[in-house]
């Protein structure tokens, strides 16, 4: 811990080890995580993570399956729950200082809260053990998840705890303690743990099946004799158990396993290995409502068409999909509508059960809407190449949703781009990438989150929006 104007900060420990000390090489490393990594469908938003914590080169594939489900996600306090792996103490030590920091820039603690947290139980306590000290090199379990959460969420305020010991009653407390401290409050949980340790490759999945078993069923429980038993390993075990038991009790409905891997798959060396885990804990709870500082007012968003020119795409979508379906050719007449025969982008997404089941659109305006939609129906019901083709026993259960876009409009000041009102499509070098303005204004971004999600969503480190290479377009839709 070192002394900045009277400011204690956690200065890096591992960084040019475990990940890149380089800002611009790490930047680069987590983006390319990202884009090769999966975004799952989910109903719901994830309250908690799970997380391997080794070198990037080991576990930074899997750990980025676990943060790519938080793309689009606004978190005001992320809880960091590690083991200790270089000294030991009893209870969990809550950092009393300032800031985290990383290669990316500082992570203000949430003093507020962190003195809540460790004011409730004797074992949950305001301390820097296992934080500063203890070994030459320092711990890096809580460390090395950082990089990723300033990445993918930008600002958040940070809590940063160490469990010194893995006891049952300690996991307990520290679950029943934050699930407490924790109500009310946009928040994030995330547990660092990797799994078995040096066993050949056959050996470590059955160790860790055991464990990924337990977190599956979102059984805490079964967890705790699983690692007592010796039928399974997690260094972070006790960062797990905590998270799962503090979440059931805010909403937490089920866990979503996200990867697992080893560290075979990276070194080729498959008869001694480390196991990794990742997964998510989700809820359909919605968050509590962001304080208004953090994000700008939310403002309607535009709608040009008529109720009766929605109805007619809605139901020429619909018509669209049937034909493909059954191998027909749809007959289309020119309809009566200026605003439908306009050449104009669009977007079609389908959706069973409010999941999604395919989404395919052309962004520029090359020809009329009403059959830009119809041939976006079919391409999101049977060409989006993340889903099979749609089936005839789903049919029935479809819902289609049409986002009709506006011309694009080159940004020339990010002072022009309005949150509700616009969406936003960056291109840089070969990367390009687009969000909808609905999705801005669900999520409650502010400018620069926006900015910065459409950089992620481009394969871009998030701050690529400020390259003066980068074109920035926005564009208006009607969304129904």
């Amino acid at each position: 811990m070192n002394k900045e104007n009277d400011t204690e900060i956690r200065r890096p420990a591992v960084a040019g080890a475990f990940y890149p000390g380089d800002p611009v090489t790490l930047t680069k490393m987590l983006a390319e995580f990202f884009s090769k990594a999966e975004k799952k469908t989910m109903a719901g938003r994830p309250i908690a993570i799970i997380a391997p914590h080794a070198g990037y080169m080991y576990s930074g594939k899997t750990a980025s399956m676990a943060y790519k489900q938080l793309e689009g996600q606004q978190y005001d306090t992320v809880v960091v729950i590690s083991p200790s792996h270089t000294v030991f103490f009893p209870g969990a030590s809550v950092y009393d200082g300032d800031a985290y920091q990383t290669p990316l820039g500082k992570v203000e603690i949430d003093h507020d809260l962190s003195q809540k947290i460790g004011s409730i139980h004797p074992s949950v306590y305001l301390s820097n053990k296992g934080h500063t000290g203890g070994s030459i090199r320092g711990e890096h379990a809580l460390e090395v998840q950082l990089p990723f959460l300033q990445q993918v969420l930008g600002k958040f305020k940070l809590v940063a705890i160490v469990l010194g010991d893995q006891e049952e009653a300690t996991c307990r407390a520290l679950g029943e303690v934050l699930a407490s401290a924790l109500g009310g409050i946009n928040s994030l949980i995330v547990a660092s743990s990797d799994l078995s340790h040096f066993h050949n490759e056959k050996e470590a999945r059955k160790l860790d099946g055991n464990i990924q078993k337990a977190v599956e069923n979102y059984d805490p429980d079964r967890l705790l004799n699983v690692l007592m038993s010796g039928r399974g390993e997690a260094c972070g075990g006790g960062p797990i158990a905590a998270a799962m038991i503090a979440s059931k009790k805010m909403g937490g409905e089920k866990v979503v396993i996200t990867d697992h891997s080893t560290s075979g798959e990276s070194t080729g060396d498959f008869s001694e290995v480390v196991g990794y885990l990742s997964a998510m804990i989700v809820t359909s709870k919605t968050a509590p409502v962001r304080d208004t500082a953090m994000g700008t007012p939310i403002k309607k968003r535009i709608m040009t068409l008529t109720k009766k020119e929605k109805e007619y795409l809605l139901k020429l979508a619909s018509d669209s999909i049937v034909a493909a379906m059954n191998n027909e050719k749809l007959d289309i007449p020119e309809p009566d509508s200026r605003l439908l025969t306009e050449k104009r982008g669009a977007f079609v997404t389908v959706k069973i059960r409010n999941n999604l089941r395919g989404c395919i659109g052309l962004i520029r305006a090359a020809k009329p809407l009403y059959l830009t939609v119809a041939e976006m129906a079919r391409a999101a019901a049977f060409d989006d190449p993340r889903f099979a083709p749609l089936r005839d026993d789903e049919l029935e259960h479809i819902d289609i949703e049409i986002s009709a876009l506006s011309p694009l409009v080159r940004v020339e000041n990010i002072d022009e781009i309005e949150v509700g009102r616009d969406g936003l499509m960056i291109v840089l070098e070969m990367h390009s990438g687009l969000l909808l303005p609905q999705v801005a204004a669900e999520n409650n971004w502010d400018r620069d989150t926006f900015l910065e999600q459409t950089c992620l969503k481009a394969g871009l480190p998030k701050n690529s929006y400020k390259n003066k290479e980068a074109q920035i377009y926005r564009f208006s839709a009607d969304v129904f």
